[in-house]
């Protein structure tokens, strides 16, 4: 686990990689952190497919999680079976501890409908955290140019939500040169893409974007909501979700 120290060494350590290429900052990081650090993909965007190829061109050994939140799209859980072989990799899938039943029983039917803060709480926020237990950094892909709560992302970072240091790796890259990446080294990618998905998540909360719209613009129509919680220093729901931990079904 992440100790003080890393804690304070961050602002060092953001001096350090400041203008790196990802690449670079992949390397640094699987060097610094060895087997203590472990990589986000969503299987639902450019950005972290890419991150994804260069890892594994990186560091062949690099470890991958992903939440399965039980209502990803079958095109996204065909990409994992196609980086299995592609990579060699075998990304783990992290479930909420609540069944969808038990959700529904718990909170209410649909309760992406009514209350997508808590739904995004118990199936991906609070899975994160125990995907990240034991290591000292975690790996996202996030871009600055993704909307305006992307736009100030540094290289690296303290998390503070989950005591761990945070690697930006993609935050300096831009959308066309995550795309001519893609291309050039033939990444697989999420086929929701070409059907006008450039964000994908969750099938009840995602839809296909229109002309001139921010790429996560598809993402929670409807609400006041751009993000799932994981890269929110405090997230509003997870007092409420922390409650409810004492008769979390097992």
């Amino acid at each position: 686990m992440a100790t003080a120290q890393d804690e304070t060494q961050v602002p060092e350590w953001q001096r350090q990689l400041e203008g790196k290429d990802p690449q670079e900052v992949l390397a640094w990081g699987f060097q610094e952190f060895g087997d203590k650090v472990v990589m986000a993909c969503s299987f639902g965007g450019i950005t972290g497919m890419a991150m994804l190829d260069m890892a594994a061109k990186v560091n062949p050994g690099v470890r991958v999680f992903y939440t399965d939140t039980d209502f990803l799209f079958s095109e996204t859980h065909e990409l994992i079976e196609t980086v299995k072989h592609r990579y060699g990799i075998n990304p783990v899938g992290y479930k909420s501890r609540w069944t969808p039943e038990q959700q529904a029983k718990e909170f209410g039917e649909a309760l992406w409908s009514k209350d997508p803060d808590r739904c995004c709480w118990l199936r991906k926020v609070e899975p994160t955290g125990r995907a990240l237990e034991g290591n000292r950094a975690w790996i996202s892909g996030l871009r600055r140019d993704q909307g305006s709560t992307r736009a100030a992302t540094p290289l690296v970072e303290w998390d503070s939500k989950y005591e761990v240091v945070k690697l930006n790796p993609m935050a300096l890259w831009a959308s066309k040169q995550v795309k001519e990446y893609i291309a050039a080294n033939n990444v697989p990618v999420n086929a929701l893409h070409a059907r006008g998905y450039p964000s994908i998540g969750c099938t009840h909360c995602t839809r296909p974007v229109k002309a001139g719209e921010d790429e996560r613009a598809g993402r929670w129509t409807g609400f006041n909501k751009t993000e799932c919680g994981i890269h929110v220093p405090d997230a509003k729901v997870e007092a409420a979700g922390a409650k409810k931990e004492q008769n979390t079904p097992r």
